[in-house]
Protein backbone atom coordinates (compact mmCIF):
# COMPACT_ATOMS: atom_id res chain seq x y z
CA UNK A 1 0.00 0.00 0.00
CA UNK A 2 1.10 3.37 -0.31
CA UNK A 3 1.36 6.30 3.17
CA UNK A 4 1.77 9.43 3.22
CA UNK A 5 4.26 11.29 5.65
CA UNK A 6 3.13 14.38 6.52
CA UNK A 7 4.66 17.69 8.18
CA UNK A 8 8.59 17.41 7.16
CA UNK A 9 9.51 20.61 8.03
CA UNK A 10 12.40 22.38 5.94
CA UNK A 11 14.72 25.18 6.30
CA UNK A 12 14.89 27.73 2.82
CA UNK A 13 17.79 26.19 1.92
CA UNK A 14 17.31 22.76 1.12
CA UNK A 15 17.31 19.90 -1.69
CA UNK A 16 15.02 17.43 -2.61
CA UNK A 17 17.12 14.47 -1.31
CA UNK A 18 16.97 16.10 2.15
CA UNK A 19 13.26 16.23 2.09
CA UNK A 20 12.88 12.14 1.05
CA UNK A 21 15.87 11.64 3.61
CA UNK A 22 14.16 13.25 6.75
CA UNK A 23 10.98 11.25 5.59
CA UNK A 24 12.86 7.90 5.76
CA UNK A 25 14.33 8.65 9.37
CA UNK A 26 10.50 9.12 10.33
CA UNK A 27 9.67 5.66 8.99
CA UNK A 28 13.02 4.12 10.23
CA UNK A 29 12.34 5.27 13.72
CA UNK A 30 8.86 4.08 13.75
CA UNK A 31 9.99 0.33 12.24
CA UNK A 32 8.36 0.73 8.70
CA UNK A 33 9.82 -0.82 5.70
CA UNK A 34 9.10 1.72 3.31
CA UNK A 35 10.57 2.14 -0.15
CA UNK A 36 10.01 3.91 -3.60
CA UNK A 37 9.38 7.66 -1.73
CA UNK A 38 8.34 10.75 -3.69
CA UNK A 39 7.47 14.42 -2.95
CA UNK A 40 3.25 14.45 -2.42
CA UNK A 41 2.83 18.01 -1.36
CA UNK A 42 5.19 21.17 -0.72
CA UNK A 43 3.75 24.68 1.11
CA UNK A 44 5.59 27.58 2.91
CA UNK A 45 4.80 28.19 6.27
CA UNK A 46 5.01 32.06 6.79
CA UNK A 47 2.69 32.59 9.91
CA UNK A 48 6.07 33.91 11.75
CA UNK A 49 8.37 36.18 9.46
CA UNK A 50 11.67 35.09 11.62
CA UNK A 51 10.68 31.22 11.31
CA UNK A 52 9.87 30.79 7.58
CA UNK A 53 9.86 27.51 6.77
CA UNK A 54 9.19 24.82 4.12
CA UNK A 55 6.53 22.04 4.94
CA UNK A 56 6.21 19.20 3.03
CA UNK A 57 4.29 15.54 2.48
CA UNK A 58 5.89 12.56 1.57
CA UNK A 59 4.63 9.37 -0.63
CA UNK A 60 5.93 5.94 0.53
CA UNK A 61 5.57 2.17 -0.30
CA UNK A 62 5.03 0.15 2.61
CA UNK A 63 3.59 -3.02 3.49
CA UNK A 64 -0.33 -3.54 3.31
CA UNK A 65 -0.59 -3.82 7.08
CA UNK A 66 1.97 -0.79 8.21
CA UNK A 67 -0.36 0.72 10.70
CA UNK A 68 -1.11 4.43 10.48
CA UNK A 69 -2.06 7.51 12.98
CA UNK A 70 -3.85 9.59 10.28
CA UNK A 71 -1.63 12.38 11.53
CA UNK A 72 1.87 11.83 10.83
CA UNK A 73 1.34 8.55 8.60
CA UNK A 74 -1.81 8.21 6.55
CA UNK A 75 -3.00 5.73 4.43
CA UNK A 76 -3.08 7.32 0.75
CA UNK A 77 -5.83 5.67 -1.05
CA UNK A 78 -5.67 3.86 -3.96
CA UNK A 79 -6.85 5.56 -6.54
CA UNK A 80 -5.39 8.94 -6.08
CA UNK A 81 -6.84 10.26 -8.53
CA UNK A 82 -4.19 10.69 -11.16
CA UNK A 83 -6.09 7.72 -13.05
CA UNK A 84 -9.48 8.00 -14.31
CA UNK A 85 -11.17 4.65 -15.63
CA UNK A 86 -12.87 5.67 -19.08
CA UNK A 87 -15.14 3.72 -20.02
CA UNK A 88 -14.65 1.75 -23.85
CA UNK A 89 -17.78 1.64 -25.10
CA UNK A 90 -18.82 3.02 -28.87
CA UNK A 91 -21.53 5.58 -29.13
CA UNK A 92 -24.24 5.13 -31.92
CA UNK A 93 -23.05 9.31 -33.27
CA UNK A 94 -20.18 11.33 -33.16
CA UNK A 95 -20.39 13.87 -29.99
CA UNK A 96 -19.35 17.15 -30.49
CA UNK A 97 -17.51 19.96 -28.16
CA UNK A 98 -18.18 23.22 -29.29
CA UNK A 99 -15.22 25.31 -27.68
CA UNK A 100 -11.54 24.28 -26.54
CA UNK A 101 -10.92 25.94 -23.59
CA UNK A 102 -10.18 23.35 -20.41
CA UNK A 103 -13.54 22.14 -20.21
CA UNK A 104 -13.83 21.42 -24.18
CA UNK A 105 -9.96 20.20 -24.62
CA UNK A 106 -10.70 17.74 -21.30
CA UNK A 107 -14.16 16.88 -22.88
CA UNK A 108 -12.38 15.82 -26.04
CA UNK A 109 -9.31 14.22 -24.58
CA UNK A 110 -11.35 11.61 -22.36
CA UNK A 111 -13.82 11.10 -25.34
CA UNK A 112 -11.06 10.15 -27.61
CA UNK A 113 -9.24 7.94 -25.18
CA UNK A 114 -12.73 6.07 -24.86
CA UNK A 115 -12.33 5.43 -28.20
CA UNK A 116 -15.15 7.66 -29.63
CA UNK A 117 -13.19 10.48 -30.87
CA UNK A 118 -15.25 13.97 -30.97
CA UNK A 119 -15.61 16.56 -33.36
CA UNK A 120 -14.33 20.02 -31.72
CA UNK A 121 -15.34 23.19 -33.20
CA UNK A 122 -13.21 26.66 -32.32
CA UNK A 123 -14.30 29.79 -33.33
CA UNK A 124 -10.29 30.92 -32.60
CA UNK A 125 -7.23 29.76 -33.96
CA UNK A 126 -4.67 26.82 -32.89
CA UNK A 127 -2.36 27.92 -29.99
CA UNK A 128 0.82 28.72 -31.69
CA UNK A 129 -1.25 31.08 -34.11
CA UNK A 130 -3.20 32.60 -31.78
CA UNK A 131 -0.38 33.42 -29.52
CA UNK A 132 1.04 35.81 -33.02
CA UNK A 133 -2.55 37.08 -33.68
CA UNK A 134 -2.71 38.20 -29.78
CA UNK A 135 0.88 39.71 -29.62
CA UNK A 136 0.63 41.93 -33.28
CA UNK A 137 -2.99 42.97 -31.56
CA UNK A 138 -0.77 44.14 -28.47
CA UNK A 139 1.91 45.68 -30.69
CA UNK A 140 -0.87 47.99 -32.55
CA UNK A 141 -2.48 46.31 -34.51
CA UNK A 142 -6.02 45.24 -35.54
CA UNK A 143 -8.19 43.14 -33.06
CA UNK A 144 -9.48 39.61 -34.33
CA UNK A 145 -12.80 39.33 -32.59
CA UNK A 146 -12.68 35.32 -33.18
CA UNK A 147 -9.04 35.10 -31.93
CA UNK A 148 -7.87 37.01 -29.23
CA UNK A 149 -7.50 36.54 -25.51
CA UNK A 150 -10.37 35.30 -24.90
CA UNK A 151 -10.86 33.43 -27.91
CA UNK A 152 -9.20 30.34 -29.47
CA UNK A 153 -7.18 27.06 -28.27
CA UNK A 154 -6.56 26.54 -24.77
CA UNK A 155 -9.46 29.40 -23.58
CA UNK A 156 -8.88 32.89 -21.93
CA UNK A 157 -6.77 31.06 -19.24
CA UNK A 158 -4.16 30.44 -22.19
CA UNK A 159 -3.20 34.26 -21.29
CA UNK A 160 -3.00 34.17 -17.59
CA UNK A 161 -0.97 33.33 -14.64
CA UNK A 162 -1.92 29.78 -14.98
CA UNK A 163 -3.09 28.74 -12.06
CA UNK A 164 -4.19 25.79 -10.84
CA UNK A 165 -5.21 25.58 -7.40
CA UNK A 166 -8.85 25.28 -6.91
CA UNK A 167 -11.48 24.81 -3.92
CA UNK A 168 -13.54 22.41 -5.80
CA UNK A 169 -12.82 19.15 -3.97
CA UNK A 170 -13.44 16.57 -7.35
CA UNK A 171 -10.32 14.09 -6.78
CA UNK A 172 -10.35 14.40 -10.69
CA UNK A 173 -8.65 17.38 -10.27
CA UNK A 174 -5.43 15.27 -9.70
CA UNK A 175 -5.70 13.99 -12.99
CA UNK A 176 -5.83 17.08 -14.24
CA UNK A 177 -2.67 17.93 -13.37
CA UNK A 178 -0.92 14.69 -14.41
CA UNK A 179 -2.68 14.89 -17.91
CA UNK A 180 -0.67 18.63 -17.44
CA UNK A 181 2.64 16.62 -16.72
CA UNK A 182 2.23 13.86 -19.05
CA UNK A 183 2.17 16.96 -21.95
CA UNK A 184 5.68 18.44 -21.08
CA UNK A 185 4.12 20.28 -17.70
CA UNK A 186 6.97 21.12 -14.99
CA UNK A 187 6.51 18.02 -12.37
CA UNK A 188 5.82 20.43 -9.61
CA UNK A 189 2.29 21.13 -10.58
CA UNK A 190 1.52 17.72 -8.42
CA UNK A 191 2.99 18.45 -4.90
CA UNK A 192 2.83 22.61 -4.91
CA UNK A 193 0.25 23.84 -2.59
CA UNK A 194 -0.52 26.41 -5.02
CA UNK A 195 0.37 24.81 -8.62
CA UNK A 196 1.06 27.31 -11.26
CA UNK A 197 2.26 26.41 -15.04
CA UNK A 198 2.12 29.88 -16.62
CA UNK A 199 1.16 31.19 -19.79
CA UNK A 200 4.43 29.93 -21.88
CA UNK A 201 4.25 26.16 -20.47
CA UNK A 202 1.08 26.18 -20.28
CA UNK A 203 0.46 26.84 -24.75
CA UNK A 204 3.18 24.00 -25.13
CA UNK A 205 0.77 21.36 -22.82
CA UNK A 206 -2.28 22.77 -24.83
CA UNK A 207 -0.87 21.78 -28.68
CA UNK A 208 0.48 18.19 -27.30
CA UNK A 209 -2.82 17.49 -25.86
CA UNK A 210 -4.07 18.70 -29.19
CA UNK A 211 -1.84 16.13 -31.23
CA UNK A 212 -3.40 13.13 -29.09
CA UNK A 213 -6.88 13.90 -29.82
CA UNK A 214 -5.82 13.82 -33.49
CA UNK A 215 -3.62 10.49 -33.12
CA UNK A 216 -6.71 8.85 -31.61
CA UNK A 217 -8.82 9.97 -34.63
CA UNK A 218 -10.28 13.50 -33.34
CA UNK A 219 -11.05 15.89 -35.86
CA UNK A 220 -10.98 19.88 -34.84
CA UNK A 221 -12.20 22.84 -36.88
CA UNK A 222 -10.54 26.18 -36.16
CA UNK A 223 -11.91 29.51 -37.15
CA UNK A 224 -15.53 27.86 -36.68
CA UNK A 225 -18.30 29.11 -35.11
CA UNK A 226 -21.59 27.90 -33.44
CA UNK A 227 -24.13 30.22 -35.07
CA UNK A 228 -27.24 27.95 -34.55
CA UNK A 229 -28.88 24.93 -32.58
CA UNK A 230 -32.33 23.67 -33.21
CA UNK A 231 -34.13 20.95 -31.26
CA UNK A 232 -37.66 19.05 -31.79
CA UNK A 233 -39.74 17.25 -29.02
CA UNK A 234 -37.01 17.52 -26.53
CA UNK A 235 -33.91 16.24 -28.26
CA UNK A 236 -31.21 18.20 -30.04
CA UNK A 237 -31.39 17.57 -33.71
CA UNK A 238 -28.88 19.80 -35.33
CA UNK A 239 -25.81 22.56 -35.28
CA UNK A 240 -25.29 25.23 -37.48
CA UNK A 241 -21.92 26.67 -38.13
CA UNK A 242 -20.64 30.05 -39.78
CA UNK A 243 -24.05 30.86 -40.48
CA UNK A 244 -23.56 28.83 -43.73
CA UNK A 245 -23.25 24.58 -42.83
CA UNK A 246 -25.86 22.56 -40.62
CA UNK A 247 -24.57 18.95 -39.29
CA UNK A 248 -26.90 16.61 -37.33
CA UNK A 249 -25.83 16.28 -33.69
CA UNK A 250 -27.85 14.67 -31.10
CA UNK A 251 -24.80 15.15 -27.95
CA UNK A 252 -23.28 18.25 -27.82
CA UNK A 253 -21.05 19.77 -25.05
CA UNK A 254 -21.76 23.44 -25.31
CA UNK A 255 -18.34 24.89 -23.11
CA UNK A 256 -17.81 28.46 -24.83
CA UNK A 257 -16.49 29.87 -22.34
CA UNK A 258 -17.60 33.34 -20.40
CA UNK A 259 -17.36 35.84 -23.14
CA UNK A 260 -19.38 34.42 -26.39
CA UNK A 261 -21.30 37.14 -26.01
CA UNK A 262 -23.29 36.56 -29.68
CA UNK A 263 -23.25 32.78 -28.90
CA UNK A 264 -24.94 33.49 -25.54
CA UNK A 265 -27.81 35.85 -27.67
CA UNK A 266 -28.26 33.04 -29.95
CA UNK A 267 -29.05 30.22 -27.14
CA UNK A 268 -31.01 32.88 -25.59
CA UNK A 269 -33.34 33.09 -29.15
CA UNK A 270 -33.37 29.36 -29.44
CA UNK A 271 -34.96 29.15 -26.21
CA UNK A 272 -31.97 27.17 -24.30
CA UNK A 273 -32.66 27.89 -20.48
CA UNK A 274 -30.43 30.34 -18.98
CA UNK A 275 -30.54 32.82 -16.19
CA UNK A 276 -28.52 36.02 -15.15
CA UNK A 277 -25.38 35.28 -12.34
CA UNK A 278 -23.82 37.15 -10.05
CA UNK A 279 -19.95 37.75 -10.86
CA UNK A 280 -17.74 41.17 -10.05
CA UNK A 281 -16.04 43.93 -11.49
CA UNK A 282 -13.13 46.30 -10.56
CA UNK A 283 -9.74 47.18 -11.61
CA UNK A 284 -6.57 45.29 -11.97
CA UNK A 285 -3.83 47.06 -9.02
CA UNK A 286 -0.32 46.80 -9.66
CA UNK A 287 2.85 47.15 -7.24
CA UNK A 288 6.18 46.32 -7.46
CA UNK A 289 7.11 42.76 -6.83
CA UNK A 290 9.55 43.07 -4.28
CA UNK A 291 7.58 45.30 -2.36
CA UNK A 292 4.81 42.38 -1.89
CA UNK A 293 7.56 40.01 -1.29
CA UNK A 294 9.21 42.22 1.70
CA UNK A 295 5.44 42.50 3.16
CA UNK A 296 4.70 39.17 2.76
CA UNK A 297 7.96 37.38 3.90
CA UNK A 298 10.23 40.09 5.25
CA UNK A 299 14.21 39.59 5.10
CA UNK A 300 13.37 35.69 3.11
CA UNK A 301 11.61 37.06 0.35
CA UNK A 302 15.02 36.96 -1.80
CA UNK A 303 15.38 33.07 -1.13
CA UNK A 304 11.63 32.34 -1.41
CA UNK A 305 9.64 32.35 -5.14
CA UNK A 306 7.25 35.71 -6.09
CA UNK A 307 5.22 36.29 -3.14
CA UNK A 308 1.36 36.38 -3.94
CA UNK A 309 -1.39 37.68 -2.03
CA UNK A 310 -5.04 37.14 -0.90
CA UNK A 311 -7.04 39.90 0.50
CA UNK A 312 -10.69 40.77 1.59
CA UNK A 313 -12.61 43.45 2.48
CA UNK A 314 -16.43 42.84 3.83
CA UNK A 315 -18.35 46.06 3.89
CA UNK A 316 -22.16 46.72 4.96
CA UNK A 317 -23.44 45.70 1.85
CA UNK A 318 -20.42 44.50 -0.91
CA UNK A 319 -17.24 42.75 -0.60
CA UNK A 320 -14.46 44.09 -2.41
CA UNK A 321 -11.38 41.26 -2.73
CA UNK A 322 -8.15 40.47 -4.99
CA UNK A 323 -8.62 37.77 -7.87
CA UNK A 324 -6.28 36.19 -9.67
CA UNK A 325 -3.47 37.72 -8.30
CA UNK A 326 -0.24 37.49 -10.73
CA UNK A 327 3.32 37.55 -8.79
CA UNK A 328 5.92 38.68 -11.19
CA UNK A 329 3.47 39.34 -13.77
CA UNK A 330 1.83 42.33 -16.68
CA UNK A 331 -1.68 43.63 -17.35
CA UNK A 332 -2.69 42.76 -20.57
CA UNK A 333 -5.92 44.29 -22.83
CA UNK A 334 -8.32 41.02 -22.79
CA UNK A 335 -10.72 43.46 -25.40
CA UNK A 336 -12.86 40.75 -27.75
CA UNK A 337 -14.90 43.37 -29.42
CA UNK A 338 -14.33 46.47 -30.47
CA UNK A 339 -14.82 49.85 -28.87
CA UNK A 340 -14.58 48.10 -25.53
CA UNK A 341 -11.80 47.73 -23.55
CA UNK A 342 -11.27 44.78 -20.50
CA UNK A 343 -7.92 44.02 -18.42
CA UNK A 344 -6.46 40.93 -17.40
CA UNK A 345 -3.34 39.96 -15.65
CA UNK A 346 -0.88 37.30 -16.98
CA UNK A 347 2.74 35.69 -15.97
CA UNK A 348 4.91 33.19 -17.34
CA UNK A 349 6.14 30.01 -15.03
CA UNK A 350 9.22 32.32 -13.88
CA UNK A 351 7.33 34.95 -12.26
CA UNK A 352 9.88 36.98 -12.88
CA UNK A 353 8.54 40.49 -14.06
CA UNK A 354 8.99 43.63 -11.94
CA UNK A 355 5.65 44.42 -11.19
CA UNK A 356 2.75 42.25 -9.14
CA UNK A 357 -0.52 42.80 -10.01
CA UNK A 358 -4.57 41.40 -8.83
CA UNK A 359 -7.44 42.14 -9.92
CA UNK A 360 -9.07 43.99 -7.04
CA UNK A 361 -12.70 43.41 -7.71
CA UNK A 362 -16.22 44.14 -6.15
CA UNK A 363 -19.48 41.66 -5.90
CA UNK A 364 -22.16 42.44 -8.46
CA UNK A 365 -25.47 40.81 -8.74
CA UNK A 366 -28.62 40.20 -11.11
CA UNK A 367 -30.60 43.04 -9.50
CA UNK A 368 -27.88 45.28 -10.13
CA UNK A 369 -28.25 45.16 -13.92
CA UNK A 370 -31.60 46.44 -14.23
CA UNK A 371 -33.29 44.39 -16.26
CA UNK A 372 -35.17 41.17 -16.37
CA UNK A 373 -33.39 40.38 -19.66
CA UNK A 374 -31.50 36.99 -18.73
CA UNK A 375 -28.10 38.47 -20.57
CA UNK A 376 -28.81 41.55 -18.63
CA UNK A 377 -25.10 41.21 -16.91
CA UNK A 378 -23.53 40.54 -20.30
CA UNK A 379 -25.12 44.14 -21.55
CA UNK A 380 -23.79 45.49 -17.85
CA UNK A 381 -20.19 44.28 -18.67
CA UNK A 382 -20.02 46.17 -22.35
CA UNK A 383 -21.73 49.01 -21.26
CA UNK A 384 -18.40 49.69 -18.46
CA UNK A 385 -16.07 48.43 -20.85
CA UNK A 386 -17.32 50.78 -23.93
CA UNK A 387 -16.48 53.32 -21.17
CA UNK A 388 -13.25 52.27 -20.62
CA UNK A 389 -12.23 52.40 -23.87
CA UNK A 390 -13.34 56.07 -23.85
CA UNK A 391 -11.72 57.09 -20.88
CA UNK A 392 -8.69 55.76 -22.52
CA UNK A 393 -8.80 57.69 -25.02
CA UNK A 394 -10.86 56.43 -27.71
CA UNK A 395 -7.90 54.48 -29.08
CA UNK A 396 -7.44 51.29 -27.35
CA UNK A 397 -5.15 53.21 -24.51
CA UNK A 398 -6.24 51.39 -20.81
CA UNK A 399 -7.51 53.89 -18.42
CA UNK A 400 -4.41 54.13 -15.21
CA UNK A 401 -4.70 56.27 -12.16
CA UNK A 402 -2.75 56.31 -9.30
CA UNK A 403 -4.10 54.48 -6.12
CA UNK A 404 -3.75 57.25 -3.46
CA UNK A 405 -5.22 59.70 -6.62
CA UNK A 406 -8.41 57.23 -7.18
CA UNK A 407 -8.78 57.55 -3.47
CA UNK A 408 -8.36 61.60 -3.83
CA UNK A 409 -10.69 61.88 -6.91
CA UNK A 410 -7.85 63.73 -8.28
CA UNK A 411 -6.70 62.87 -11.56
CA UNK A 412 -3.05 61.25 -11.69
CA UNK A 413 -0.20 63.41 -13.22
CA UNK A 414 2.59 61.69 -12.98
CA UNK A 415 4.25 58.19 -12.07
CA UNK A 416 6.15 57.10 -9.16
CA UNK A 417 8.01 53.78 -8.63
CA UNK A 418 5.80 51.75 -10.34
CA UNK A 419 5.53 51.49 -13.97
CA UNK A 420 2.64 50.19 -15.28
CA UNK A 421 3.19 46.97 -17.64
CA UNK A 422 -0.16 46.78 -19.72
CA UNK A 423 0.66 45.52 -23.14
CA UNK A 424 -0.27 48.57 -25.04
CA UNK A 425 -0.59 52.25 -25.00
CA UNK A 426 -2.41 53.65 -21.43
CA UNK A 427 -3.16 57.01 -20.61
CA UNK A 428 -3.80 58.70 -17.11
CA UNK A 429 -8.01 58.89 -16.70
CA UNK A 430 -10.21 59.13 -13.87
CA UNK A 431 -11.24 55.22 -13.03
CA UNK A 432 -14.86 56.01 -11.39
CA UNK A 433 -15.85 57.54 -15.13
CA UNK A 434 -15.66 54.23 -15.80
CA UNK A 435 -16.92 52.33 -13.10
CA UNK A 436 -20.47 52.05 -11.17
CA UNK A 437 -20.86 54.24 -8.26
CA UNK A 438 -21.10 51.25 -5.89
CA UNK A 439 -17.71 49.88 -7.55
CA UNK A 440 -15.87 53.15 -7.09
CA UNK A 441 -17.47 53.41 -3.00
CA UNK A 442 -16.56 49.71 -2.27
CA UNK A 443 -13.20 49.93 -3.72
CA UNK A 444 -12.15 52.71 -1.69
CA UNK A 445 -13.37 51.32 1.24
CA UNK A 446 -11.50 48.07 0.05
CA UNK A 447 -8.16 49.93 -0.87
CA UNK A 448 -8.04 51.59 2.82
CA UNK A 449 -8.86 48.45 4.22
CA UNK A 450 -5.83 46.40 2.56
CA UNK A 451 -3.01 49.63 3.43
CA UNK A 452 -3.53 47.91 6.85
CA UNK A 453 -2.99 44.42 5.94
CA UNK A 454 -0.11 45.33 3.58
CA UNK A 455 1.77 48.78 4.56
CA UNK A 456 2.24 50.86 1.34
CA UNK A 457 -0.79 48.91 -1.04
CA UNK A 458 -2.49 52.51 -0.75
CA UNK A 459 -0.29 54.86 0.05
CA UNK A 460 2.65 54.26 -2.21
CA UNK A 461 3.04 54.18 -5.81
CA UNK A 462 0.45 51.57 -6.93
CA UNK A 463 -1.24 51.71 -9.88
CA UNK A 464 -4.49 50.93 -11.18
CA UNK A 465 -5.73 49.80 -14.86
CA UNK A 466 -9.20 49.47 -16.14
CA UNK A 467 -11.40 47.98 -16.27
CA UNK A 468 -12.06 44.13 -15.10
CA UNK A 469 -15.10 42.47 -16.24
CA UNK A 470 -15.22 39.14 -17.14
CA UNK A 471 -14.22 37.48 -13.77
CA UNK A 472 -16.74 34.70 -14.83
CA UNK A 473 -19.91 34.44 -16.87
CA UNK A 474 -22.54 36.72 -16.50
CA UNK A 475 -25.17 34.07 -17.22
CA UNK A 476 -25.87 30.34 -16.19
CA UNK A 477 -27.17 28.18 -18.66
CA UNK A 478 -29.43 25.92 -16.72
CA UNK A 479 -28.93 22.25 -16.33
CA UNK A 480 -30.27 18.88 -14.30
CA UNK A 481 -28.47 16.17 -13.12
CA UNK A 482 -27.62 14.18 -15.82
CA UNK A 483 -25.63 17.74 -16.91
CA UNK A 484 -28.25 18.03 -19.75
CA UNK A 485 -29.75 21.24 -20.04
CA UNK A 486 -33.36 21.53 -18.62
CA UNK A 487 -35.96 20.12 -20.86
CA UNK A 488 -32.96 20.04 -24.08
CA UNK A 489 -32.17 16.27 -23.70
CA UNK A 490 -28.40 15.62 -25.45
CA UNK A 491 -27.14 19.24 -25.02
CA UNK A 492 -24.74 19.67 -22.05
CA UNK A 493 -24.14 23.42 -21.27
CA UNK A 494 -20.34 22.89 -19.20
CA UNK A 495 -17.43 24.49 -18.39
CA UNK A 496 -17.30 28.32 -17.01
CA UNK A 497 -19.23 29.49 -19.91
CA UNK A 498 -21.70 27.97 -18.80
CA UNK A 499 -21.49 28.68 -15.01
CA UNK A 500 -20.48 25.61 -13.97
CA UNK A 501 -16.70 26.30 -12.94
CA UNK A 502 -14.38 29.16 -12.08
CA UNK A 503 -10.60 28.77 -13.50
CA UNK A 504 -8.27 26.19 -15.61
CA UNK A 505 -8.86 23.12 -13.32
CA UNK A 506 -12.54 23.19 -12.42
CA UNK A 507 -13.06 23.74 -15.69
CA UNK A 508 -11.78 20.93 -17.12
CA UNK A 509 -12.99 18.94 -14.44
CA UNK A 510 -16.04 19.86 -15.60
CA UNK A 511 -15.34 18.77 -19.07
CA UNK A 512 -14.13 15.51 -17.82
CA UNK A 513 -17.89 14.83 -15.99
CA UNK A 514 -19.69 15.80 -18.59
CA UNK A 515 -17.84 13.83 -21.01
CA UNK A 516 -18.12 10.69 -18.63
CA UNK A 517 -21.97 11.18 -18.32
CA UNK A 518 -22.37 11.54 -22.38
CA UNK A 519 -20.51 8.12 -22.11
CA UNK A 520 -22.94 6.95 -19.55
CA UNK A 521 -26.40 8.15 -21.40
CA UNK A 522 -25.59 7.71 -24.83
Amino acid sequence: MKIVIHAISMPLRHTQQDVIKAAQEIVRLRCIKATDFWIYKQSIDARKKDKIHYVYSVGATVPDDTPCDGKVIAELPEDAGESLSIPQRKLQTRPVIVGMGPCGLFAAYVLAKSGNPPLVIERGEPVEQRAKTVETFWNGGKLNPNSNIQFGEGGAGTFSDGKLNTRISDIRQRYVLSTFVAHGGPEDLLYRAKPHIGTDKLRGVIASMRQEILKLGGEIRFDTCLTGISYQDGKLQQIEINHTETLPCDCLILAIGHSSRDTYRMLEKAGIPMEPKAFAVGVRAEHQQRMIGTSQYGDAADQLPPADYRLVYNGETRSCYSFCMCPGGQVVNASSEDGCLVVNGMSNYLRDGENANSALVVSVRPEDFLSDDPLAGMEFQRHYEALAYQCGGGDGSAPVQLIRDFLKDVPSTALGEVIPSFTGNWSFAELKDCLPEFVTQTLKEGLNNFERKIKGFATGDGVLTGVEMRTSAPVRLLRGNDLQSVGIAGLYPAGEGAGYAGGIVSAAVDGIRCALQVLAEH
